[in-house]
């Protein structure tokens, strides 16, 4: 009886202990999200998607006037909210053309109230003169607009290498904007500063641009410091600092989490580049990372406490943006506008308009998703290099050998029903320097090959590598070696006979200028074991500067654009229907696994065959070693 009792009032302790410890946890939990109240609205990579567009398997998501109403929504429960969006604004579908003329992305997002945004790598797609126009004609249309934050994606200064009159323009651009480092604001009682950063990879992906990148960790530290300095200065109060970044995470890490570890003093990450939806908030020791996908999908919303030092995040939520929500009427129109505006300034030229039914489609072509996921034939892939194949023979009046197309250039699928102009264009919208124009270019064909390889080789790491071709047919063995894992190859011509490729021979390519410009970049990612050089027709190499020269051109010397190239391949269809022959894969890419001795080593090439030599002499070495030790074991039992 006396030991019950003792263990009774040992376990009651024990449970006063842990209920007294839990209450400690919660006041010092509640403690620490004392502070002002904070809301901040967000979205990132909208990339020109004034419209919704139409959700695999039915519905919508997305559009400006449905976005506009969910944030005056919020606004009515929070009117101090900021919000702020991650940068790739622009590029994406039709309303893009009028970027360097019109500014219509930034005057959209000043009309929904958006207080700032970054440049994402996007915005570069029309050269640097493009952003200055741009910029300029933002500003001219009297129109409120949101703030830009660049702290380290600039041109050269005046008397910094490289600097020329287009630097010097795009510094009156910028300066006329009133573009900075960072900004600070306050609303309701709470200041904030916030900057903007552009990431190593974004950077790669704007390979035009102009810009110098520096260091995203060591600018970001620098502006904070600086920003925070100011705020005090100014108004003797530590701001909660916002970093709008164009970087991005993957897999919960990524870019983003790694410049929250290496900068002290930011409170939240604006993630974008991407395309990236977190559903859960990324904490990295005091900074919260943030992401609400591309295309206006979702609002993001996040509610913080904020005491003058301290930030914590106390809910994060998505919300979607879908066919559920009501279109804002004045938004609505004002799209409607600018839509007959384009139809008037660009679409016109084509004789064509915005909403021209093209075919009608009965066939499911992949999803984006499920082009990036895996290594496979592609009815959609199919489809762009038909295409630009048939579009440039069109054009010239003569037979191409091959066209290809990058699955980092397809931004959206054909949707099941009609197919139309606008349709046509969000698919194939990426351009450098313009929309997207086709470039004929010859390679030898040795380096036709070298592009297959690509597709087999380089797509496992790097899933915007992936290739479709158009005038060719091969398999590759997944289990072959690195840079040598296509078994066969042929030319597959438009009568359907197949020819040799010949090593030294000159074959005609076409492609997008975006994907012609990454040819150059294949030597340097595959260290140096294989490469791909542009050629004319002489045979002589073409310089990524000069790949412009090439740009496949009409009697009348316009420039043939890849999504045109789609939109009038389709059109002709016969009674207005998608092809059958789009129904299904015709083989001219097979994908396999195998590791049989002869699927290994059918047409190994010298990395190979260097390989095997490497690996067959490690294991005679080994054997000898083997034996060796046999050797003294045997004469030691014999001693």
């Amino acid at each position: 009886m006396k030991k019950t009792s003792i263990r009774f009032i040992s376990i009651l302790m024990a449970l006063t202990l842990c209920l007294f410890l839990s209450l400690l946890f919660t006041v010092s939990a509640e403690g620490e999200a004392e502070g002002e109240d904070v809301t901040v609205l967000f979205t990132h990579d909208l990339h020109s998607h004034f419209l919704p567009s139409a959700k695999e398997g039915g519905g919508e998501f997305g559009g400006f006037a449905r976005l506009t109403t969910v944030i005056r929504a919020q606004k009515a429960l929070y009117p101090d909210a900021l919000l702020l969006d991650g940068g790739d604004f622009s590029m994406g579908s039709l309303f893009q053309t009028a970027y360097a003329t019109s500014a219509l992305e930034l005057r959209m997002l000043g009309s929904l109230g958006y207080d700032a945004t970054t440049f994402g790598n996007h915005e570069f797609d029309y050269l640097p003169e493009g952003v200055a126009n741009m910029l300029n004609a933002a500003v001219a249309s009297g129109n409120r607009l949101p703030a830009l934050v660049d702290a380290n994606y600039l041109p050269p200064k005046e008397g910094e290498e490289g600097y020329d009159e287009t630097d010097a323009k795009v510094w009156d651009a910028l300066n006329n904007y009133g573009v900075k480092d960072y900004i600070l604001l306050e609303r309701g009682g709470v200041h904030f500063a916030i900057f903007g950063i552009t990431g190593f990879d974004s950077d790669a992906c704007a390979p035009n641009s102009g810009m110098i990148l520096k260091d995203p960790a060591t600018v970001a530290q620098a502006t904070v410091d600086a920003a925070i300095a100011d705020c005090l200065a100014k108004n003797g109060v530590e701001p909660l600092v916002i970093c709008l970044s164009h970087s991005g995470t993957e897999n919960r890490k990524g870019e983003d989490y790694e410049l929250a570890k290496a900068v002290k003093g930011i409170d939240l990450i604006v993630s974008g580049h991407t395309h990236t939806t977190l559903t859960e908030e990324i904490t990295v020791g005091s900074t919260h990372i943030v992401s609400a996908g591309e295309y206006g999908k979702n609002l993001g919303v996040v509610q913080m406490k904020y005491n003058g030092t301290d930030a914590v995040l106390t809910d994060y939520d998505l919300i979607a943006i879908d066919e559920t929500v009501a279109a804002d009427p004045e938004i609505e129109n004002l799209v409607a506008t600018y839509k007959t505006a384009v139809e008037e300034d660009y679409l016109s030229k084509f004789d064509m308009t915005f909403d021209q039914v093209l075919a009608n489609n009965t066939y499911r072509f992949d999803s984006v998703k499920e082009v990036y996921a895996t290594q496979h034939e592609s009815t959609l892939g199919n489809l762009y290099s038909d295409a630009y194949k048939w579009a440039v023979e069109k054009t010239l009046g003569r037979e191409i050998d091959v066209a290809l197309t990058a699955s980092g250039v397809i931004r959206e699928t054909m949707p099941i029903g009609n197919i139309t102009v606008s349709d046509v264009f969000n698919a194939a919208s990426l351009g450098v320097g313009t929309e997207g124009e086709l470039i004929a270019v010859y390679i030898t064909g040795t380096d036709l090959r070298n592009a297959l390889e690509v597709d087999a080789s380089v797509q496992p790491i790097m899933s915007s590598a992936q290739l479709f071709f158009s005038g060719v047919e091969y398999s590759f063995n997944t289990r072959r070696m690195l840079f040598n894992k296509v078994d066969y190859s042929m030319l597959r011509r438009n009568d359907g006979s197949l020819e040799a490729i010949e090593d030294d021979k000159l074959y005609c390519v076409v492609t997008g200028m975006y994907a012609g410009q990454m040819l150059g970049s294949v030597k340097s990612s595959s260290f140096g074991l294989i490469s791909i050089t542009p050629l004319d027709s002489e045979g002589n190499p073409i310089a990524a500067e000069d790949l412009v020269n090439y740009v496949v051109k009409d009697e009348n010397g316009t420039p043939l654009k890849e999504w045109y190239a789609i939109a009038s391949y389709i059109d002709q269809m016969e009674d207005d229907k998608m092809d059958e022959a789009y129904s299904k894969t015709d083989g001219r890419k097979v994908v396999y696994t195998s590791g049989k001795p002869g699927d290994l080593l059918r047409g190994a090439n010298k990395f190979t065959v260097i390989v095997m030599i490497v690996i067959n002499l490690a294991a005679v070495g080994i054997g000898f070693g083997v034996w060796g030790i046999v050797r003294r074991v045997k004469k030691k039992k014999a001693a």
